[in-house]
């Protein structure tokens, strides 16, 4: 797994936004998503090299419909952290 960068938004319309903005901006790809609170609050990861996923994730959060409630970029994520994505991202295979 690469770096990973994340962004939280409002609603699953704003994700979808600001997924648009990060692939199209940089080389990133999607991981996984996650609703919470009835899909009021969204997180996207994507993945990629560390400048590309920092790019994407500023890209995102000056450009996306929603302002974002929490964004993150992680340069090396630790074994745990890879884990738990893995385990989201199993989740929308199915």
């Amino acid at each position: 797994m690469k770096s990973l960068g994340l962004i939280e938004v409002p609603g699953v319309t704003g994700a979808i936004d600001c997924l648009d903005i990060m692939c199209k901006s940089a080389n990133v790809q999607l991981v996984t998503w996650e609703r919470k609170l009835g899909g009021r609050l969204v997180t996207v990861i994507v993945e990629g090299d560390v400048s590309a996923v920092t790019a994407a994730v500023e890209n995102a959060v000056a450009g996306g419909i929603k302002k974002p409630v929490a964004h993150a970029v992680i340069a090396s994520p630790h074994e745990e952290t890879k884990r738990l994505v893995e385990i989201s991202a199993s989740r929308i295979q199915k």
